[in-house]
């Protein structure tokens, strides 16, 4: 684990890293995002192995899905070592080798700088990130025999006017945080079943769906996932997750509302603490 950091590393644990950067060449710079979701392995001495069960990679608008990807926690994880393929939306295999070194750290995640290289067919960037890792923490198992509570996320009053009410405004005063609904990024297992709560004063419809970077115009096409239709005001309803994967959740009416789900398999159950509104 790092020497006095709070975002702690150790043996089949899951973890998120998400940063973005540029992607240079001598001809053109892309801006480049990226989120993983990490499941940590063997430990050997102070190397810790990892797998990326899933996320993604962007290169300007560009979507790169995860195809083979591994990686290495270095000297207790001062750094971060991960190299492998990524496959394009045409399905060509893309190849990525980044370094990363740590360097700040917080109550609850630590900061990394990366550098390295994405080679396509047509070209070869070097990349600059900087991004953060954090922990998905655990819910505990109770000791008695209880239903389980599931979880509920509310989409936040004004969010349909992108944070210009008062009633938003007084809202984002007293919690100091900026985001449209109550929790914008989660992770569960496949078969997980959330509670969607309207709290804005129109109606919201949930899809999932690919982001397209850039464009204005059409700034998500669904992939028939999740879908939920309307839901009205004070009103709510059920969302199951029934296939591991990376989930981008948006409102198409209100396309700055959006949600990443990442459902990862596993023997506990994980919740992502509530974030920021990064609009990723």
């Amino acid at each position: 684990m790092f020497n006095n950091s709070y975002a702690e590393i150790s043996e089949n644990q899951a973890l998120l890293l998400e940063g973005s950067g540029f992607a240079v060449t001598e001809e053109q710079i892309k801006f480049t995002e990226i989120d993983l979701g990490i499941s940590s392995h063997e430990q050997r001495g102070s190397t810790i192995n990892f797998v990326i069960e899933d996320g993604f990679l962007t290169l300007d608008d560009e979507e790169f899905i995860i195809s083979e990807l591994e990686g290495k926690f270095l000297r207790e994880g001062r750094y971060i070592r991960i190299n492998g393929n990524i496959e394009s939306s045409d399905e060509f295999d893309t190849t990525i080798s980044f370094f990363g070194r740590l360097v700040a750290e917080s109550k609850d995640a630590s900061i990394y700088g990366f550098t390295g290289r994405i080679t396509t067919s047509d070209d070869t960037y070097k990349i600059i990130y900087t991004t953060k890792l954090s922990t998905l923490s655990k819910i505990v198992e109770a000791d008695t025999i209880e239903e389980p509570k599931g979880l509920t996320i509310s989409i936040l009053k004004g969010a349909s006017l992108k944070g210009v009410s008062d009633s938003y405004i007084g809202l984002i005063g007293s919690s100091a945080k900026l985001g449209y609904f109550s929790n914008d990024r989660i992770s569960i297992e496949p078969g997980t079943t959330i509670t969607m709560m309207n709290n804005d004063v129109v109606s919201h419809s949930i899809l999932s769906g690919k982001e397209n970077y850039g464009d204005r115009h059409n700034p998500f096409d669904p992939d028939g996932r999740i879908s939920t239709g309307d839901i009205a005001p004070g009103k709510s309803i059920n969302i199951t997750f029934h296939e591991a994967g990376f989930y981008r959740l948006y409102d198409p009416d209100y396309p700055w509302m959006k949600i990443i789900a990442y459902v990862f398999p596993s023997s506990d159950s994980l919740v992502l603490r509530q974030g920021q509104n990064l609009g990723n």
